[in-house]
């Protein structure tokens, strides 16, 4: 404990008066699936580490507060001098991160401020969300409790069979999760704690929540909100960001509870 301390560095954060809501990134995982090289996290998009590039949509959305990352533990100090250098003026924190993502999240929820009733937890390589997305989600929260982006599958799904396909998955309902995910304070708090309790491994906060028998309110997401990973995403990222930054490429409905 002693040692996570150590290796967490607190910035100046959101002033005094700024909204109860911050915003939790976990950036300490290794991107194997993007190959050799550069963790994906600091590759440049644009001129700008990738966090740099997702982190800046939450600084300049007026319903987040507070940033709190959570980094490898050999580059926090790095990390948040390079987030300082970048004007972020909602860094709150930079943490130390776990060895998994559920383990990230956990160190840093352990850094949020008391002020906060609302957190957020959002992937550090989507940098393609807009203001919107990210209030629809806060507004969510604060009328259900717990609220997550997600868009409907729209692609026929099968499963397979050895080498062969087996039988087609209905598709109907079906929804693909993406971040921000946002809950009460209080829930997200208690899903972590029971979950290192029970030693209990999840793929989300979600799902860590609604084993708690808390529903979970979807809010309608965006196709391009993806997740960078592979090689061929990062392709993609780098040829659509140019536009994106000049405000285009919003031919889609404004997020609303579902």
């Amino acid at each position: 404990m002693q040692e996570r301390r150590s290796r967490q560095t607190a910035v100046a954060g959101a002033a005094e008066g700024e909204p109860d809501v911050a915003v939790l990134v976990p950036a300490a995982g290794s991107g194997t699936r993007m190959g050799e090289g550069t963790r994906k996290q600091y590759r440049e998009l644009g001129g700008d580490p990738l966090l740099v590039c997702t982190l800046r949509v939450f600084d300049q959305c007026d319903a987040v507060g507070h940033i709190i990352v959570a980094a490898p533990a050999e580059d926090v100090r790095r990390v948040s001098d390079r987030l300082q250098e970048a004007g972020l003026r909602k860094l709150t924190a930079v943490v130390e991160g776990g060895a998994s993502r559920q383990g990230s999240v956990r160190n840093a929820l352990r850094a949020v401020p008391s002020s906060v009733n609302v957190v957020l937890v959002h992937d550090a390589v989507r940098p393609f969300i807009r203001a919107h997305h990210v209030s629809g989600v806060v507004d969510a929260v604060r009328e259900h409790g717990a609220a997550s982006l997600a868009v409907p599958v729209v692609d026929t799904l099968r499963r397979q069979e050895g080498k062969n396909f087996g039988a087609t998955v209905d598709r109907d309902g079906l929804y693909r999760m993406q971040t921000p995910q946002g809950f009460r304070r209080d829930w997200l708090e208690t899903a972590h704690r029971e979950a290192r309790t029970k030693d209990v491994p999840a793929t989300d906060d979600v799902e860590l929540v609604q084993r708690l028998g808390h529903s979970v309110r979807s809010v309608e997401g965006s196709a391009y909100n993806v997740k960078i990973t592979t090689p061929t995403d990062w392709s993609l990222a780098t040829a659509i960001w140019p536009r994106w930054c000049e405000g285009g490429m919003e031919g889609e409905a404004a997020s609303s509870s579902q």
